[in-house]
């Protein structure tokens, strides 16, 4: 019979090997995994797309941007339509087109190549109506809280001013909470006031960036 020294490390042995077989697949089965974390953000612009005769600071469509579609001669294409949280707008023939983190321009391009399978030289104008993909948000003790319209390099304390100013309650103080879109790298800020207003502290009058939320306790 076996002893029962030459019985242990028979079974440590054993033991062993089995477990390294079954390490092989797992290894396999990471390797081919998907890698969630590199999966991109559809809702996210991640670049811009002009053409030859936008200027570098063309402005790029944007989701919830509302767009006046019109096509010279061809009333039936014509249309308006908001841009999707998808980044997406539908058109009459052409169906489903991408338009958020085009330039109005570049838009025209893509809707005028199509149209061209079904219209002779189609004059094709993208105009947007109204910006509503560029939004900040205002609560607390403010006179008139809500969602206001950001404006190129618009700051803190014009924002303020828009929402009424300040109730009496008010702490003389402002928390930014700004989104990065992926919740990795969310911010917050928190100011006083008065270090603004004196002059101690102006860059803390900080330019907005869409989507930024104030809060005024």
């Amino acid at each position: 019979m076996m002893g029962t020294k030459t019985l242990a490390i028979f079974l440590a042995t054993l033991f062993a090997t089995v477990l390294a077989c079954a390490a092989i697949p797992a290894l396999d089965r990471d390797r081919d995994a998907p890698r969630d974390a590199a999966a991109p953000d559809q809702g996210r612009v991640t670049q811009v797309i002009r053409t030859d005769e936008d200027p570098s600071n063309a402005y790029a469509i944007g989701i919830g941007d509302l767009l006046s579609i019109s096509v010279w001669k061809s009333p039936e294409l014509s249309v308006e339509v908001p841009v999707r949280p998808d980044g997406r707008i539908s058109v009459p023939l052409l169906g489903d087109i991408q338009a958020a983190g085009l330039t109005p321009l570049a838009l025209r391009d893509v809707l005028t190549d199509g149209y061209r399978e079904y219209v002779t030289a189609p004059g094709v104008s993208v105009v947007i109506k109204e910006i509503r993909s560029r939004k900040v948000f205002v609560t607390g003790e403010v006179e008139s809280p809500g969602a206001y319209d950001l404006q190129p390099r618009a700051k803190l304390m014009q924002i303020l001013a828009m929402a009424g100013g300040l109730t009496p309650y008010a702490k003389g103080r402002v928390i930014v909470l700004r989104d990065s879109r992926d919740g990795k790298g969310d911010k917050r800020y928190e100011i006083s006031l008065d270090s603004i207003i004196s002059g101690k502290r102006p860059a803390d009058n900080l330019i907005l960036q869409p989507g930024d939320t104030l809060v005024v306790p």
